[in-house]
């Protein structure tokens, strides 16, 4: 039995030493290899050895550091918040600022990410970052591409008279013509002036 739970431990470990840098596990991870059990002992003894960093309780990083620098690099949150998404099956969506950083439509440095979700209302925090989900179940959320929620959120967390030539030229710029076409398709139970602004971005008659 003790070399059983070694090799699902080698096996958890050589799964973690192939993944980037910065990439973020949770639990469920790993459920293909072994049971719960063991795989939370394994993450446990590999944050202990510093091969992972925990973030908080069931969720921890693979940290990546910068020589430049000479320290490891700060954890993405948005990171964090998909593993916890894929970890409980949650569909998310970034809303209010969090949008808009994330498309880069603004720069304020923020420590709190503001997430709907089709989970239950949670908050995390670490450090001093913090993360809130807020319940929806909605039509803007709920089988939505990550992009197409993305741009939603957006354009509603700047409202319509905000939306200016220059957003939709920069957003025009920032999708794939793949994104735009699912965000076309997508879109289309969205309110009204949402949508006309997403065939401006997309450009329908050009795809």
């Amino acid at each position: 039995m003790k070399l059983l739970a070694e090799g699902y431990a080698k096996q958890i470990q050589d799964r973690i030493h192939k993944a980037p840098e910065s990439s973020v596990f949770v639990n469920s991870d790993f459920a293909d290899i072994a049971n719960t059990d063991t795989v939370r002992r394994t993450l446990n003894r590999l944050a202990q050895k510093d091969t992972l960093r925990r973030v908080f309780n069931g969720v921890y990083e693979k940290p990546k550091y910068s020589k430049l620098l000479d320290e490891y690099v700060a954890i993405n949150p948005d990171t964090v918040v998909k593993a916890l998404a894929r970890s409980y099956h949650w569909t998310i969506a970034p809303c209010g600022n969090t949008a808009l950083n994330l498309l880069g439509l603004s720069t304020q440095v923020s420590t709190s990410w503001s997430y709907l979700s089709d989970g239950p209302y949670k908050s995390y925090k670490w450090n001093n970052t913090e993360i809130d989900f807020k319940h929806r179940t909605n039509k803007e959320i709920t089988g939505l591409s990550y992009m197409t929620s993305l741009v939603i959120q957006a354009l509603k967390a700047l409202g319509k008279n905000n939306v200016k030539s220059d957003t939709i030229d920069y957003l025009r710029k920032k999708l794939s013509k793949e994104e735009k076409q699912v965000c076309l398709q997508e879109a289309k139970e969205s309110t009204d002036w949402i949508y006309d602004t997403i065939r401006k971005i997309c450009g329908g008659e050009e795809l």
